[in-house]
Parts: C-alpha cells; structure tokens; sequence
C-alpha cells in the first residue's frame, strides 16, 4: 500500500510537468508547417513583383527605341526632300516663306475643327502632360523656397551617410569573403569576431540614421511651414553621431567593446556621444515642431518624433549596469535589439514615407486614418516582441508567449502602412517606366509587407526552432534593414536632392543602382534563407554540427555573389550624390532664398 501511495504522489508531482512538457519537434512534415508556407507564399509575392518591374522597365525601353526609330524616319524623310528636283522644292520653300510671314489673329485656339498644323507652328508635341515626375523635376519653386541652410543641413547628413554606406559595406563584403576563403588573413583587429560589429554599427548609426535625420529635417520644416528651430544644434547633432562611429570603429578593431551584445558592442561612453546627439535633434525637431505655422501636426512628424523619444529610452536601458547581468541581460538584449530597428529604424523611415511618397508623386496620401492606425498598433505590439529571440531558452514560458501574440499582432500596423502606401501609388503605375523613384519606393513597400509579416512568422515555435541561431536570420535582417530602409531612404534622396540642387542624376546610372542593390539582395537572401533552412533541419536531426557547416558552403558563395553586387550599387549610389551635389555651394549671389509664408487656415 505504501508503494501506492509513492507512486500516486510522485504521478501529481509531476503530472503538471507532463502537461506543459514540449512535444518533441523532428523534421516530418515540416513543409506543413504555416510559418514555412506562409514564407514561400512572401517570397513568391517578391519575385512577382521584380518581374512586374522588369517587365515594364523593358516595355518602356522599347517604346523608346520605336519614337527613336520614327524620329529617323523623319531625318529621311528630311533627306528625300533634299534629294527633290528644284521645282518641287520651290513649292516648299515658297510655303515655308509664307509659314514664317504668318501672324496670330488671337482666336485660334477657340472652335471646333479639326486641329492642323498646316502654318508650322508647332515644335514639340507633349503626349503625357500630366507627368507630375518630369514636370517638376525639369523647374521647381521648391529649391527657392528651401533656405540655403536647410539645404546644406539635408546634403551633409546624407553625405556622410553614403560615405558610411560605402566603407561599411565594403567592411561587410570582406566579411561575407572570409566565408569562404576563412584564412584570409591572421590580424586580430582583422578578424570576424572584431570586424562583424564594426560593420553592422556602421552601417547602423552611420549610414542609416545620419540619412535618417537629414531628410527628416527638411519634413519638419517642410511640414511645419518653419524654418528648422536651431540650425547649430543639427551641426552639433552630426558632428556628434559621426565621432561615434569613428572613436567606436577604432574601439572595437582595437578588442574594446561591451561584450555580447549585438548592436550595442560599443562602449558605454562612446554611446553616450550617439544618445547626446539624439537628444539634441530631439529637442531641435520638437521645437520646429512645436512653433510651426500651421495648426495641424502632419503625420510624418508623429512617427518621426516617436522614433526619437523611444531610441533616447532604449539606449538609456540598453546601457544601464544593473540590466547587464544573467537572463535579466538576456530579456534586455531582445528587447534592445529588436527595438533598435523596428522604433528607431522603422518607425523613422516610415515617417519620412508618408511624406516623400506622396509629394513624389503630387498626390496626398491615401488615408490619414490607416496612418494613425498604423502608428498606435505599432507603438502597441512592438514594445513586446523583442523575446520572440529567444524561444526555447530558460526564459520564462508565458513570456516567450506573449512575445509570438505580439508578433502576430504586428500584422495589423503592417497591414494598414503597406495597404495606404500601395493605395497611394494606385493610379501612378505607369510611372514606373519613366523614373527609378517610385520603382525604390515600390520595393521597399514590398519588403515592408513581406519582411515584417515573415518576422512574424518565424516568431511560431516550430520556425523558431529550425531557424533560429543560423544563417536564415541574416537573411531577415537584411531583409528588413536593407530591403525596407536602404531603399524608402534612396527613394526618398533621389525624390529630393534633384529639387534642392537643381541637377538630376542620369536614370541609366539610377537604374543600374536600384538593379545592382535589388538582385544582390535577392541572391543574398535567398542563399541563407535555403542554406539556413537546411542547416537548421540538419540540427533538429541531430547530425554533427561540422555538417552543417559543410553543408553551408555554397550557399555562403552566393551571399557573396549577392553581396558583391549590393556593394558596386553603392558604388553608383555614392557617384549619383556626387553628381546632384557637384557645384552646390556656387550659389549666385543675387538669388536668396524666400522668407517662409505663413499659412493661415
């Protein structure tokens, strides 16, 4: 009987362990799986998309070939004429005579008939006068109402940032190099666990937060019907991230950083400079803001100043000692992390959409409300979703849960962004054949939709587990920093620059970037995505790990094919800037800039 009742107590025990125990995940049927389908369902939506694209790029091109083709006509046409005997080409001439003596009566644009032209008068016909792209590109008021000081502020910013794009990346393709050739060199300051910071801080801080807050500066002003509140303090703001950069690149190269913690390897004194700089361009945006001209608060400048005050509150915590030590650090890294780009990059580079979209394209945007909507639900479930990192791990259960409903929520501020943007582009596709920029804004639409709803997908369990700590979450990440912010923010520099500076890069170099950047990142992301997966499901078998390594090798030649392309494209980005701001300090001393109009409403 004793036994009995040994064996009843240890059954309650641990019947509630055997209730909350894991199923055991293996391989079967992992193709079931809805985060696996739901992901190849996003990267067909991609393809189609870049087929889209291609397939009206090359339409235009041969449109452009054909008027090319008639315009030869008619130079032999021209050169029939001249081949006429003298009596026929009198007639002409005598015609041509009179066309010249002929004077406007003033009522001849008035009537029924049918239009001719029969006195010569006409020298160019415009078959697509509703062009907003090339009608405003060509004369712009814009450029004189813009203070010169603003101009230099947003050239600047974004000047540094190219620099950083490229110098990060070309630190990036020697990283994705050594995956191959992993004996490269033998230089401790050269190697991977030292340089893999130094590039994802780079291009981080450097190239997309100083291109960040360059264009945001002009949306302030521009949308506050104001001049910026403190044209010093921005000049502080940049001098300050960019010593960041440069004292912690030489930090961590150097074996000085602040250990594990992805994104934040830098120093805590070398950061503080970074979160001054913030602070201050808070401050500079708010007061901008605040005295504008207008009563209403666009809705660019919501996402804009939030970014701001949530990054001040993220780095603080990231940096703070008493969070730095056993799974405490481990809740804060997923949420530093996790935060760092989707309040500070994502929700900024949102904001700077909602107003170079629509003024790209002279047309409002399509709905303030789905706007609003999108910025409360992201401000709701983003703040919960940093421990979606760490599923499986000794973190408590109901966390790691909430952490997956938050992801899955995140479907809603998605959803609603990428429905107003695509709304808004409705009727304007035929564009895409003339201009490369809303071609950018189109891709990063896209990826905005397909990256974050992925995200989503591989917070479930069963994705998590095969995906996670492999080479598929490189493959998101640039996803999602590349596809979604590298190209809102070169679609938003090719929208602007031209108007500021008065000089418009060639479209065959802008295409040649946004082609190099868009088939490097498919090649790149693809690879670890398939190798990733493969990897992954060779751990859950519980193959030995070197397996897995061997396994990955041709998948890491493609990340580099991929990558060496992304690179050249910022090569040509880096030379399009060049040339839109060659000459633009020349300015002529009797052109000044317009006072601000106030606007009443």
């Amino acid at each position: 009987m004793r036994k009995y009742k040994i064996a009843i107590l240890l059954f309650i025990m641990v019947l509630p362990s055997l209730l909350h125990a894991q199923e055991k995940i293996t391989t079967d049927n992992w193709l079931s799986s809805p985060g696996i389908i739901g992901t190849f369902i996003l990267i067909a939506f991609v393809m189609i998309i870049a087929i889209i694209i291609l397939f009206v790029k090359i339409n235009g091109y041969i449109d452009t070939l054909k008027r090319r083709q008639l315009q030869k006509n008619q130079i032999a046409l021209d050169d029939e004429i001249i081949g006429l005997d003298s009596s026929a080409i009198d007639v002409i001439l005598e015609k041509r005579k009179a066309a010249l003596k002929y004077k406007l009566k003033g009522d001849e644009l008035g009537g029924h008939g049918i239009a001719l032209d029969e006195k010569g008068l006409l020298h160019h016909v415009e078959r697509e006068p509703g062009n907003a792209y090339f009608d405003e590109k060509k004369k712009t008021t814009l450029s004189i109402e813009t203070p010169q000081e603003l101009k230099k502020i947003v050239i600047y910013y974004i000047g540094a940032a190219a620099f950083w794009l490229v110098l990060g990346t070309l630190i990036g393709q020697y990283l994705g190099m050594k995956f191959i050739w992993p004996e490269m060199d033998h230089q401790p300051w050269l190697s991977f666990g030292r340089l893999r910071p130094v590039h994802t801080n780079m291009v981080f801080w450097g190239w997309s937060s100083l291109a960040m807050i360059g264009l945001g500066y002009f949306v302030i002003a521009r949308t506050s019907n104001n001049k910026v509140y403190s044209y010093t303090w921005a000049w502080i703001g940049w001098r300050l991230i960019n010593l960041t950069i440069i004292v912690g690149t030489f930090c961590l190269m150097a074996g000085l950083n602040n250990g594990g913690g992805e994104y934040r390897e830098y120093i805590w004194p070398v950061m503080l400079m970074f979160a001054v700089g913030l602070i201050i361009t808070l401050v500079n945006y708010y007061k901008t803001v605040a005295t504008r001209k207008i009563s209403e608060i666009y809705i660019s400048n919501w996402f804009i100043l939030a970014s701001l005050i949530w990054t001040i509150v993220l780095t603080t915590i990231g940096y703070l000692p008493f969070y730095q030590d056993g799974l405490g650090e481990t809740v804060i890294q997923g949420y530093y992390m996790h935060q760092g780009v989707g309040m500070w990059f994502m929700t900024f580079t949102l904001g700077l959409v909602y107003y170079y979209l629509p003024s790209s394209l002279n047309k409002p945007i399509y709905s303030y409300s789905l706007g609003v909507l999108a910025f409360w639900t992201q401000m709701l479930f983003y703040t919960m979703i940093g421990t979606h990192h760490f599923v499986f791990s000794p973190l408590p259960w109901w966390l790691q849960t909430i952490a997956i409903v938050f992801s899955a929520g995140m479907a809603i501020p998605v959803i609603a962004g990428s429905t107003n943007f695509f709304m808004t582009m409705k009727g304007s596709w035929n564009h895409i054949s003339k201009s490369y920029v809303l071609p950018f804004f189109l891709v990063g639409t896209v990826f905005y939709f397909v990256g974050s709803m992925q995200g989503s997908l591989q917070a479930f369990r069963f994705t998590n587990f095969v995906w996670h700590f492999n080479d598929f979450n490189v493959a998101h990440s640039h996803m999602t920093m590349y596809g979604i912010i590298a190209f809102f923010l070169w679609a938003a520099i090719y929208a602007i620059l031209p108007k500021l500076t008065g000089k418009e890069p060639s479209q065959v170099f802008v295409g040649a970037h946004f082609w190099l950047a868009f088939i490097g990142l498919f090649a790149y992301m693809m690879s670890l995505m398939a190798g990733g997966t493969l990897r992954g499901l060779s751990w859950i078998d519980g193959n030995p790990f070197i397996e897995s390594v061997i396994l990955m090798q041709p998948y890491w030649v493609w990340r580099s094919v991929g990558g060496s392309l992304m690179f050249v494209s910022h090569l040509v980005f880096a030379y399009n800037f060049y040339y839109m701001i060659k000459g633009f300090n020349k300015v002529d001393p009797k052109v000044q800039a317009k006072k601000v109009e106030e606007i009443t409403v």
